[in-house]
């Protein structure tokens, strides 16, 4: 699959956050929960993959069925804010 390099910049980034569920990045790029990680194992190296998915499963926050209902937004409110 070929991706625009801002926007592999971006799926790599929302992948990392740990707010994001993969089902927003799926609603933004198309890519599901293995498709996503099958992404990242291409485009990271293999520590940085390996850190990643340790980080990723099973965190509640990744996933929009285990979240709380009151977690209506996908990133922290001071995230994108300038200082």
């Amino acid at each position: 699959m070929k991706i625009d390099s801002g926007i592999e910049s971006r799926i790599i980034e929302m992948a990392w956050e740990d707010r994001t569920p993969f089902e927003a990045i799926y609603s933004q790029f198309g890519l599901n929960e293995s498709e996503v990680i099958r992404f990242m194992r291409g485009r990271l190296k293999a520590s940085s993959f390996k850190l990643w998915r340790s980080r990723v499963s099973g965190r509640k926050t990744k996933h929009k069925k285990l979240r709380s209902s009151e977690i209506t937004r996908g990133y922290c409110p001071t995230q994108y804010k300038h200082r």
